[in-house]
C-alpha cells in the first residue's frame, strides 16, 4: 500500500515539474512570437524590453511549479540526506532566480513597498 502511495506522490511531483517546464516553453514561444511580429514595425528597445518582461513573468510561474514538484517528491518520497541536500540546493538556486526576476520585472525587491509618485512627479515626467 505504501509503495502505491509513494508512486502516486512521485508521479504527481514529476507531473507538476513537467507542467512547470511546459509553462516556461510556452512563455518562450509566446514572447518570441510577439517579439518577432513587433520587431519589424516598432522600436527595438521597447520590443526587447517587452520580450524580457513577458519571458520573465512566465519563467517565474514555471519556477514556482518546478520548486513545488521538487518539494513534493523529496519530502514525501525520499528521505535520504543526499536527496534533501540536493533539494535544498535546488530550492536555493531557484529562489535566487525568482528574486532576481522579480527585481527585473518590478524594479524593486519583493519585500519593498511599491514607489508611489505624486502628481507633480508624474506631470514633470510627461
Amino acid at each position: 500500500m505504501m509503495d502505491i502511495f509513494k508512486l502516486v506522490i512521485s508521479t504527481t511531483g514529476y507531473a507538476i515539474e513537467t507542467l512547470g517546464v511546459i509553462i516556461i516553453v510556452i512563455g518562450i514561444l509566446r514572447s518570441s512570437r510577439g517579439t518577432l511580429a513587433a520587431l519589424f514595425g516598432s522600436e527595438r528597445d521597447a520590443v526587447f524590453a517587452q520580450f524580457r518582461h513577458e519571458f520573465a513573468q512566465t519563467t517565474l510561474v514555471g519556477m514556482d511549479f518546478l520548486v513545488a514538484g521538487d518539494i513534493i517528491r523529496t519530502v514525501i518520497v525520499s528521505h535520504s540526506l543526499t536527496d534533501i541536500s540536493t533539494l535544498a540546493l535546488l530550492v536555493a538556486i531557484r529562489t535566487v532566480l525568482v528574486f532576481t526576476l522579480h527585481l527585473e520585472l518590478e524594479g524593486r525587491w519583493p519585500w519593498q513597498q511599491p514607489v508611489k509618485m505624486d502628481q507633480d512627479t508624474v506631470d514633470r515626467a510627461s
